[in-house]
C-alpha cells in the first residue's frame, strides 16, 4: 500500500518537474531600431528572444544510456574469463555507485554537447546585427555572441542539473525502498520526457490550428459583409 502511493507519489513529482523545466526559458530582451524603408520611417519595437532551459530535450539520457550499455555487454560476455571482468562488469550495473556517477557526469556532458553544437550564437548575433536589433547595454556583433555564449552556458547547467535528477533520484528512492529497477526506469528519465515533450507538442499545434481556423473564418465573414 505504501509503496503504491509513494509511486503515485513519485510520479506526478516528476511529471510537474518535467512540464516546469521544459516550458522554462530565458527570455532575452531584444531592441530593433528604427528603419527607413523606401521613403516611409519604420519605428523600431522591442522583443525577447527565448532561450530554453532544457535546450538539449532528451537527448543527453539517450546518449548516456546507450553509451553506459555497451561496456557492461562487453564486460559480461568475458565474465567467465575471470573474477576481474565479473567484478569490472558490476560497476556498469545500476546500483553501483560508479553507475549513477557515471551517468550523471555523462548527462551533463551531452547537455553541452548538444547545445555547442546545435547552438549557434555567432550566426543568432549576425542576423541581429543585419536586422537592426540588438541587446539592450549590449554591443552588436562579437559582444552579443559573448553574452549569449555565457547566458546559455549557465541555463544549461540547470537544465543539465535537473536531466540528472529526474535520471538519478527515482532509481535511487527506488534501490532504497526496494522497487524493481524497470519500475523505477519508467517513472524517470527518458520515458516522461518524451511522454511530456509528445503531448506539449501536440497541444502547441493544436492551438495554432484551431487559431489558423478562427483567423480564417474571421477573414470570411469580413469579405462577406465588404460585399453588402
Amino acid at each position: 500500500m505504501f509503496e503504491g502511493v509513494f509511486l503515485v507519489l513519485l510520479l506526478l513529482a516528476v511529471v510537474a518537474g518535467v512540464v516546469a523545466v521544459t516550458q522554462a526559458q530565458r527570455k532575452v530582451p531584444v531592441q530593433h531600431a528604427q528603419r527607413a524603408v523606401g521613403r516611409k520611417m519604420y519605428a523600431g519595437g522591442s522583443s525577447f528572444m527565448p532561450l530554453r532551459v532544457n535546450y538539449s530535450g532528451v537527448m543527453p539520457l539517450i546518449f548516456a544510456q546507450a553509451i553506459l550499455m555497451f561496456p557492461g555487454m562487453v564486460l559480461n560476455a568475458l565474465s567467465s574469463y575471470g573474477d576481474f571482468f565479473v567484478r569490472a562488469a558490476a560497476w556498469f550495473q545500476p546500483g553501483h555507485p560508479f553507475y549513477y556517477f557515471t551517468y550523471g557526469m555523462m548527462i551533463m556532458f551531452f547537455a553541452y554537447f548538444w547545445v555547442a553544437t546545435t547552438f549557434n550564437e555567432i550566426e543568432i548575433a549576425d542576423n541581429l546585427k543585419k536586422n537592426g536589433g540588438y541587446i539592450p547595454g549590449i554591443r552588436p556583433g562579437k559582444a552579443t555572441s559573448d553574452f549569449l555564449h555565457r547566458t546559455m552556458s549557465r541555463i544549461t547547467f540547470a537544465g543539465a542539473s535537473f536531466l540528472v535528477i529526474i535520471a538519478l533520484i527515482p532509481m535511487l528512492l527506488g534501490q532504497w525502498r526496494g522497487i524493481p529497477y524497470q519500475v523505477t526506469q519508467f517513472f524517470g528519465g527518458t520515458s516522461i520526457l518524451i511522454a511530456v515533450g509528445v503531448t506539449i507538442d501536440t497541444m502547441r499545434q493544436m492551438e495554432s490550428y484551431l487559431l489558423m481556423r478562427h483567423y480564417d473564418g474571421f477573414l470570411r465573414k469580413g469579405r462577406v459583409r465588404g460585399r453588402f
